[in-house]
């Protein structure tokens, strides 16, 4: 409690002295559910420190892309794509460009390989969402969208895991940065964080078969059905 100038006295709520006349409530404190986390060292730095990565850095016309030294397809992928999502978390050049990249070709060629690791790759998917960071929810929307369609079976393996997943996207799903009639540039970069997480709730229900829906709406109660129209 406290008093300034005018003689009004200010004191939190709950508190037997806002019955009292010149006294004003003051509101509880912001609950941070926005506010970033920092994100712990990953390993996936150490081990790209190290040079255990079958990777080099290529600059062309397109500008970067990784050469990997090896066919993807033969990768173990139950060592390396866990390693690559815990990548996820980075942001600074080269780690966020090596993990994301990284992700996104050996989804492309992983095919049965890709369901066995699911189970690997949830706490890799929720400590980067947890450090709610603007820019790692973006990049691991986009993953979580690759992974679901990347091959048969993921969409349905990744419902049991909606409970760790869905939290985060429940908070930050109404969050979009165009609140006018100008161009959202975001928009056309698909870093318009609202309308991914859109994105990414109706491929997890158009692939993640007949229980997908209610698991959604069950975390994310303001989700609509994208198949009932």
């Amino acid at each position: 409690m406290k008093e300034d100038q005018n003689h009004l006295i200010f004191c939190n709520g709950f508190r037997t002295a806002i019955l009292m006349t010149q006294h004003l409530v003051v509101g509880p404190p912001a609950a941070g559910a926005f506010r970033e986390r920092p994100a712990k060292p990953t390993a996936f730095r150490k081990f790209y420190e190290r040079g255990d990565f079958p990777t080099a850095l290529e600059h062309d016309s397109k500008g970067n892309r990784i050469a990997w030294k090896v066919e993807i397809e033969k990768l173990d992928y139950h060592h390396y794509l866990p390693l690559f999502f815990d990548g996820l978390c980075e942001t600074v050049h080269p780690y966020e460009f090596f993990a994301r990249q990284g992700i996104h070709d050996m989804l492309e060629h992983g095919g049965c390989k890709i369901l066995p690791v699911i189970p690997q790759l949830i706490i890799p998917i929720k400590n980067a969402l947890n450090t709610r960071s603007r820019q790692v929810i973006c990049t691991t929307l986009k993953v979580l969208q690759h992974l679901v369609v990347s091959a048969d079976m993921v969409g349905e393996a990744l419902v049991p895991y909606y409970r760790q997943i869905l939290p985060i996207l429940n908070i930050f799903k109404n969050m979009n940065k165009n609140s006018g009639d100008g161009i959202d540039y975001s928009q056309q970069k698909r870093e318009n964080i609202g309308d991914l997480i859109q994105e990414t709730l109706e491929v997890f229900e158009r692939y993640g078969g007949e229980d997908a829906f209610i698991n959604i709406k069950y975390m994310v109660p303001t989700y609509e059905s994208c198949l009932l129209n």
